[in-house]
């Protein structure tokens, strides 16, 4: 699921707002330097790079689509040279018709997309009350009787979570309406709203909803990220009782596929953007907005970089047969990094995308994954896709040896670095990178803050790029070894995340102790 977070309101305790006084570009920041602990990208740029060239490199985006018409993205996009466009054939005979900057596992033949799913909870859910609705339960084997236990478990969490959602759906909805009341009224787009407008609103009608915006005005939020974090909150509650949430909810059949069939590769269509490519936009601006243009935001590679956007993440979790699919897709069609910002709690079909990690790993590639945005500990149980192998080896566990799972922190350079949300391991997540406050891009040629563990790992696939392209010898096992012993170890304590008023070193809640840095 491409869960990242939205800076909603704090008056109904949500999400942290956004401070004004944050550099757009702090990520690429450097301490000594700049006095702001970013990844020091721009200052390698400039004493190590300068004068340097690289290889091409082609960094595959599964997600949920990019907008392969942005304008500081257009530039760097792959492009299928094999594949003659819009003839309806598959050129290439890789098996996709017109698959020229991609392809998009989660659409229909006929040109449609599925938008928002259930979770996976809901998919194994309604796989259960199949089997065991009206069944006599004194009659199960213990094996089933197990099976079934789970099953009254979930039934339980889904009732529970429909129903906490119902009255948010509600009271959110209602203040977004009131938030496009005050809009109109002004009659202005939400990006040239100022604090005059909503007073000289507040002096005609009081009752117009101005004087709650005001509120978060005053504290530094501009009257767009309000508007823009609102709506996506409001839409966020709706989606996730209307589809990620109801079991009554099915799209698969737009794909026309069988989600079980894992052997199937030959469905989805050619349009890598899909009906909401905000989450994968980002995440390809992250890694590859073409550098100093004068225009948007920089990317930490561009100039020797292709992005290939693969869509299979929805409005809900991805399935492990598309996951599996991507992967294969990406590896057989060039990409040396692969990108994943994503995850769910379950993982059914585990065995399917372990294979094709293994895939990947054999053939040389960089899989990056973001940690997860549950404020949580990370383990072999709770968090899904990870680098562990579901079949132990001769000697224990085996690991995916090019995986690189990353956390996300702040632009504090003081016991507030780790992120609130960010999931955590010393065993499981890596390394930490810039994941708050984020300015990329977003489809329509916009860009707009983002923040979550989604916004973190393109910033370590941009490096990976980075050294693949200029030092392109160095292997995936490598170029993860640099990533991880260049980090920058930050010698004070931090907030252990989702746990108030807990703190402990780095060291102890990721494997490297660090965060990435490319200087």
């Amino acid at each position: 699921m491409k869960k990242y977070l939205f800076s909603a309101l704090a008056l109904f305790g949500a999400l942290a707002l956004t401070a004004q006084d944050t550099p757009k570009n702090w990520p690429h920041l450097d301490l000594t330097k700049d006095g702001v602990l970013g990844m020091s990208t721009d200052k390698a740029y400039e004493e190590l790079l300068n004068g340097k060239s690289g290889q091409m490199v082609i960094v595959a985006i599964i997600d949920s689509g990019v907008d392969a018409e942005h304008e500081d993205l257009a530039d760097v996009m792959w492009v299928n040279a094999d594949e003659i466009p819009d003839n309806g054939k598959d050129d290439d005979n890789n098996g996709y018709i017109d698959d020229i900057h991609g392809w998009n596992f989660i659409g229909g033949p006929n040109g449609t997309h599925i938008d928002s799913e259930n979770l996976e909870i809901i998919r194994l859910y309604n796989r259960y009350k199949e089997r065991f609705e009206g069944a006599d339960v004194s009659k199960l084997s213990k094996s089933a009787r197990k099976t079934y236990d789970t099953y009254k478990e979930y039934e339980k969490i889904i009732n529970d979570k429909r129903e906490d959602l119902a009255p948010k759906v509600q009271l959110y909805g209602t203040t977004f309406e009131m938030l496009e009341a005050v809009t109109k009224a002004i009659g202005k787009a939400p990006e040239d709203i100022t604090k005059e407008d909503i007073k000289a609103q507040m002096e005609g009608d009081a009752e117009s909803g101005a004087e709650f915006v005001m509120r978060f005005m005053e504290e530094g939020s501009s009257f767009a990220d309000i508007y823009n974090d609102l709506e996506g909150y409001a839409t966020y509650l709706k989606d996730s009782y209307g589809a990620n949430w109801n079991p009554d909810f099915d799209a698969r059949d737009i794909v026309g596929d069988d989600p079980s069939n894992l052997t199937d590769r030959d469905y989805g269509n050619n349009d890598i953007e899909g009906p909401d490519a905000m989450h994968g936009t980002h995440v390809a601006g992250i890694v590859a907005a073409i550098r100093n243009n004068d225009i948007g935001m920089n990317g930490v590679i561009s100039d020797n970089v292709r992005i290939m956007s693969v869509r299979t993440v929805p409005n809900g979790d991805e399935r492990d047969k598309d996951v599996a699919n991507a992967i294969y897709y990406a590896v057989d069609n060039g990409a040396t990094v692969i990108n994943m910002s994503f995850g769910k709690g379950q993982s059914p079909y585990k065995g399917a995308v372990d294979a094709a990690m293994k895939y990947a790993a054999s053939k040389d590639v960089v899989l990056v994954h973001a940690a997860g945005n549950d404020g949580k500990e990370n383990n072999t149980e709770n968090n899904f896709p990870h680098d562990v192998y579901a079949k132990r080896g001769l000697f224990g566990k085996k690991n995916v040896p090019t995986w690189i799972e990353v956390g996300a922190m702040t632009v504090n350079n003081d016991e507030g670095l780790t992120a609130s949300f960010s999931n955590y391991s010393a065993d499981y997540v890596d390394v930490f990178a810039p994941g708050v406050e984020i300015y990329a891009t977003v489809p329509d040629d916009k860009y707009q803050n983002l923040q979550g563990t989604s916004m973190a790992a393109p910033q370590v696939a941009g490096l990976a790029a980075l050294l693949r392209s200029y030092f392109p010898d160095l292997t995936a096992v490598q170029i993860k070894e640099i990533i991880m012993e260049s980090s920058v170890k930050p010698s004070q304590m931090v907030n252990v995340p989702g746990e108030e008023d807990k703190k402990t070193s780095l060291s102890k809640i990721s494997v490297s102790g660090g965060v990435a840095n490319v200087y």
